[in-house]
């Protein structure tokens, strides 16, 4: 499965909560956070000052790996 910037993070732990680690190390010490989970990842790395494409880039290749 590949994500895209558009899924939200809510949907992003439905699918796999192994992804906590790569969003804490950037900063998003949040995602247990409510409002959190309505946020898409695009939102939310914008509002950490984090480039969406890459964390959607290392999200999909954690994925990847790890079917």
């Amino acid at each position: 499965m590949e994500i895209t910037k558009e899924i939200t993070i809510g949907e992003l732990l439905n699918i796999d909560t192994g992804v906590i680690p790569i969003l804490m190390n950037i900063g998003m010490h949040c995602v247990g956070c409510p409002a959190s989970a309505g946020e898409s990842v695009e939102e939310a790395a914008m509002v950490h000052g984090i480039d969406p494409d890459e964390l959607v880039s290392q999200i999909n290749q954690y994925l990847a790996e790890n079917k």
